[in-house]
């Protein structure tokens, strides 16, 4: 029988140490996996509930055009094809419960009440007066002086010249430390105004709630639904406190024919133009919020309505927050 010489204790140990070592790389790649492992799940998870929440954004987005598809059918057997802040569709904001305690909030706001950036320019490249005069009586309304309303212009019309002294082009722009061009086309949506020279934060809040980026030119403004400035901004004679009689008195009954509108007191020797004015809303903003496994997911739709009552979509934003701001409609499943 053989014997194996026992190791000397100097060789014990370093073979104990590389036993040990072996065994904490071990751990150290199953403690590293089990993260890693951990981190996919946890992503995976995540990926899955935001999915889930846009999905049910779509949904709620589909329910506001059934809405606004249902309002359209109800004016149309009334004959009576007028949008305005005293329906549904505009007054709540509608809240639906969700399974797993969540809930869908929507809300429909009207873009027919404010003034089309895109309307400045017409499809033939040249300035609408009329839209630009009115823009410029909404800037004198606000107060703003910093901006001018040929700088909007500028950044719409194809060529590279300023309409005035005043407007702003690729010269301009390309000065700014980090330079960039004018667009050189229509507004794709109203946060461009950022870009323009000369505005402020402050002034593009003030801005926001009056003005739209439409991808058509002409769609006119819904005289039942236009802000208190927008209505200031037909003739630079009205003053707030006309405007603000003339929004009491559409609260009170609104107008259903242009020419009881064109007829108020309010307006008496101006010369008011009835050009671009109407009576109905073509575009509308869906704002929605989705509360979901502890997740919210925000989405706001563009949609237009067509002459014939079907309800699309043109565009979608997930960037956006805080837009829900209509008192809440609960509908239940009933």
């Amino acid at each position: 029988m053989v014997q194996i010489p026992a190791l000397p204790n100097r060789q014990r140990g370093v073979a104990l140490i590389m036993v040990l070592l072996a065994m904490a790389l071990v751990v150290m790649l199953a403690s590293g996996m089990t993260q890693q492992q951990s981190l996919r799940v946890f992503k995976a998870g995540h990926y899955l509930a935001q999915q889930q929440g846009q999905s049910i954004a779509l949904g709620a987005e589909a329910f506001a055009r059934q809405i606004l598809r249902r309002d359209y059918d109800e004016d149309k057997e009334e004959n009576l094809m007028v949008d305005s802040l005293d329906e549904f569709w505009a007054a709540n904001a509608a809240v639906l419960p969700l399974d797993d305690n969540g809930v869908a909030e929507v809300q429909i706001d009207d873009l027919g009440g404010r003034l089309n950036l895109n309307d400045l320019v017409g499809a033939n490249g040249q300035v609408d007066p009329i839209v630009r005069d009115r823009f410029v009586q909404l800037f004198a309304a606000l107060g703003i002086t910093a901006v001018s309303v040929d700088s909007l212009v500028d950044w719409i019309d194809p060529n590279d010249q300023t309409v005035t002294a005043y407007g702003a082009e690729d010269g301009q722009y390309l000065m700014a430390e980090q330079g960039y061009r004018a667009a050189n086309q229509p507004f794709t949506t109203v946060t461009e105004l950022r870009l323009i020279e000369g505005m402020t934060e402050e002034i593009y809040r003030a801005l926001r709630p009056h003005v739209t980026a439409l991808p058509v030119n002409g769609a006119g403004i819904n005289v039942n639904t236009a802000t208190a400035m927008v209505i200031r901004s037909l003739h630079e004679e009205l003053t707030d406190a006309q405007a603000a009689s003339i929004l009491e008195k559409r609260e009170e009954e609104r107008f259903e024919n242009l020419q009881d509108f064109m007829a108020l007191p309010e307006f008496a020797g101006l010369g008011l133009k009835s050009v671009g004015l109407g009576l109905q809303t073509r575009f509308f903003e869906v704002a929605s919020r989705i509360t979901y496994d502890n997740r919210v997911v925000n989405m706001v739709s563009t949609v237009f309505r067509t002459p014939e009552g079907e309800v699309q979509t043109v565009h979608r934003d997930t960037g956006q927050k805080n837009r829900i701001t209509k008192e809440p409609f609960t509908i239940s499943e009933g």
